[in-house]
């Protein structure tokens, strides 16, 4: 491998660009500016795209945070060692430079939007996403290791927040059958989140970092993960019955609802001493993570 190829690896690496995370980013990022407007040609405004690549700056940003202040924990895990070895030849400095580049540039874009539209909740929403993205992985408060407010930081800040991000772009107002919607999009992610702190559970607690998995238990970690997704679609089903009618919001919750469905023989017979490896595991869930992230954002246009 040239050391031209070899760098841009790890630069994806770091960004955790792997599988289908890419597509899940971009869901992320677009799923406001989606259901702002019904017409595609709508997204394509400067403002919507300023805004997307605010959102893509922001969340990507927080990925190599997480990488470089996690390097201890990572290498615990088998499944992150590539991860590990691109942060070390990066350089820690490097990495930092890289995160606090990315979230300047993101915010930036997220006010010259506010800017141009005169409207601000696209920047607030912004600057929200730095201070959670903060809060959750740097020291004194680095939420990740206080329990359930680690996937509550992760919910708002790549669920709830980007939606508010992306939809200011286009829209002034937010209209009031919108907040569930959002809110259940947040919810799916931080309970996603709880789930996937399982696999890492034992990483976890090597290094004393206390996720979910770590403080409460693998059972009680997947009773809550299910709670809080089941408690995401109701708000997503909703919203989006009240929005485009039940038939919709039956696919919708049926497209996120089949990573519940998909993991329940997986973690039935989890345990503390039994936990599902931490790689095959990602590479299964993020295929039907994927494909309900891409139903969301399609629907709005194929409803209108």
């Amino acid at each position: 491998m040239t050391a031209k190829h070899q760098w841009a690896t790890d630069i994806a690496l770091v960004h955790r660009l792997q599988f289908a995370s890419p597509v899940n980013y971009l869901c992320y990022a677009t799923w406001g500016a989606c259901y702002a407007t019904a017409a595609p040609g709508h997204l394509l405004t400067t403002p919507a795209l300023g805004a997307t690549a605010a959102n893509v700056l922001l969340i990507l940003a927080s990925l190599v945070l997480n990488t470089t202040v996690d390097i201890h924990t990572d290498d615990q895990d088998r499944g992150k060692r590539d991860i590990v070895a691109a942060a070390r030849r990066l350089g820690h400095h490097r990495c930092l430079c890289l995160a606090a580049t990315e979230m300047v540039l993101g915010l930036t874009l997220a006010v010259l939007v506010a800017a141009s539209t005169h409207r601000w909740l696209a920047a607030a929403s912004a600057g929200l996403i730095i201070v959670l993205h903060a809060l959750y992985n740097l020291e004194p408060v680095r939420l990740k290791r206080r329990g359930l407010a680690g996937p509550a930081a992760i919910g708002l800040s790549f669920g709830f927040l980007p939606c508010l991000v992306s939809y200011g772009a286009v829209q002034p107002t937010v209209d009031t059958s919108l907040w569930p919607i959002f809110a259940g999009l947040g919810l799916l992610v931080a309970g996603r989140m709880v789930w996937w702190s399982i696999p890492d559970r034992e990483a976890d607690w090597a290094t004393g970092i206390g996720t979910p998995a770590v403080r409460y238990g693998t059972n009680r970690t997947v009773t809550t993960a299910y709670a809080v997704i089941v408690a995401g679609l109701g708000a997503l089903g909703w919203g989006l019955s009240w929005r485009y009618g039940p038939a919709w919001a039956v696919m919708g919750m049926l497209a996120c609802g089949a990573f519940l469905i998909g993991h329940v023989t997986v973690l039935r017979h989890a345990s503390d001493h039994d936990l599902p490896r931490s790689r095959p595991t990602r590479k299964r869930a993020m295929a039907m993570v994927t494909i309900g992230n891409v139903l969301l954002g399609t629907i709005p246009v194929l409803a209108g």
